[in-house]
């Protein structure tokens, strides 16, 4: 009888002891994360940003004692210096045009709300190139003069997935989509307070949103396979005597003008997902060493399961 309660009771026990363990690592993790985002927003980030209320912007910024002119919060041109460590720019001069490396970034023109394509290809990716397209104005980043007149925000203003611009700037080569999801469109639950719901809104504004994108691609790629079937039929079973070869040579341009411009077909999207442990606002600002460990280990840990399916797929 005692061994038979111990069956029934121990299991349930084990599971109720391991949940209260996972449930107060939880609880830690969200506590650190906590902590190291209120830091930043405080004390700043020297490798990243810096706040204006800091004394050493006494002198240099001369709206240092009018907050109520302030158009930004956070200096982030200390990123440019982080930068030059990890980026070699001459790598991505626009003459070198047989690299395999290609830079696309996208910003929004803050004064015309139209969109701003950087593409290493055509023009010298800067430091002022990428603080521009990471400038947020609600994270109270500043807008950047990327270019000679043109001031510019962060591109997700306008959408955080610029899958548009890769089919533009590479219209014929098809391609396999590699799209990281640094916002999670799904969730388990609904949000149980206010910053759970601000924290659900943030990510559905900054989630993926490129489905019309991918559907307009393959539509475009459905009608270039049809309209190819059609002049192989023409020319098979057409008497070319009986057709205006001035007008069929113009059509046959048309198309050829139509396939260089959108002839690429999107061959697979693959999503890279960043898990959440817990939803918290202010996660964007945890640098802490710890989150910054898991966070690159999850991105490798996905895309090396990625990698392994597509693999065995081909």
């Amino acid at each position: 009888m005692v061994s038979c309660y111990r069956k029934a009771f121990f299991p349930s026990q084990e599971n109720s002891t391991s949940s209260s363990i996972q449930s107060a690592v939880d609880k830690n993790l969200k506590i650190k994360s906590i902590l190291s985002s209120f830091g930043s927003a405080v004390y700043g980030n020297d490798k990243f940003f810096k706040p204006r209320w800091t004394p050493e912007y006494a002198i240099a910024d001369p709206e240092y004692s009018l907050p109520a002119k302030w158009t930004y919060l956070y200096d982030h041109s200390p990123l440019a210096k982080t930068l030059e460590k990890y980026i070699d720019y001459n790598k991505l001069k626009p003459n070198r045009r047989h690299s395999n490396i290609r830079l696309i970034m996208t910003a929004v023109n803050v004064l015309t709300a139209q969109p701003l394509t950087f593409d290493s290809y055509k023009q010298q990716i800067t430091p002022k190139h990428i603080l521009a397209t990471c400038g947020y104005p609600l994270y109270g980043f500043p807008w950047v003069e990327a270019e000679k007149g043109v001031l510019a925000w962060d591109g997700g203003l306008l959408s955080n997935t610029p899958l548009r611009e890769v089919i533009d700037a590479s219209p014929v080569n098809d391609k396999q989509v590699f799209l990281v999801e640094n916002y999670p469109k799904k969730i388990e639950k609904l949000p149980e307070n206010l910053p759970e719901v601000y924290h659900r809104a943030r990510d559905i504004m900054f989630s993926d949103k490129t489905e019309l994108n991918i559907s307009l691609s393959k539509v475009i790629s459905m009608y270039l396979r049809y309209i190819e079937e059609m002049y192989q039929f023409i020319e098979e079973f057409v008497d070319k005597d009986k057709v205006d070869k001035q007008r069929f040579e113009k059509i046959r341009s048309k198309y050829k003008k139509y396939k260089e411009e959108r002839g690429a077909e999107i061959k697979k999207i693959w999503y890279i997902t960043r898990d959440e442990p817990f939803p918290f606002i202010y996660e964007n600002a945890d640098f802490s060493p710890e989150a910054v460990k898991n966070s690159i280990n999850d991105g490798e840990l996905k895309t090396n399961q990625i990698l392994g399916t597509m693999s065995r797929v081909t």
